[in-house]
């Protein structure tokens, strides 16, 4: 197991999510824990086409591009927030964890992931 793959596991924990993913922005994994069933290819892709798609509506308005988008169900959070320039993290939390009570856990894994991926 990857440094990486246990930071994932530990943030999974410190949080309570669902699912915890590093991808890059071609929407390949670079580590995970999803529910069991969930495709992770499909998954993905998905996540990095959903920031992907911010950026170019949020350019053509000529705004900065996001650095994270947040999607909202009455049964989940998905949180997607950029690592550096090549990669996002993605959280599913329960929908009582809003992302400001998020905010210290998400930037001390994004720093430490940073250093992971250079």
């Amino acid at each position: 197991m990857t440094s990486l793959e246990e930071m994932i596991r530990a943030l999974k924990d410190v949080v309570g999510a669902e699912a915890v993913a590093v991808i890059n922005r071609d929407g390949g994994v670079v580590a995970a824990t999803l529910p069991e069933g969930v495709s992770q290819e499909t998954f993905s892709i998905m996540c990095a086409a959903i920031l992907g798609a911010g950026m170019t509506a949020a350019t053509e308005l000529h705004h900065a591009a996001p650095a994270r988008v947040i999607l909202e169900s009455r049964d989940a959070t998905i949180l997607i927030e950029e690592i550096g320039r090549r990669a996002m993290l993605v959280l599913v939390v329960p929908p009582e964890r809003s992302p400001e009570s998020l905010a210290t856990a998400i930037s001390r894994f994004g720093q430490a992931a940073e250093r992971e991926l250079s």
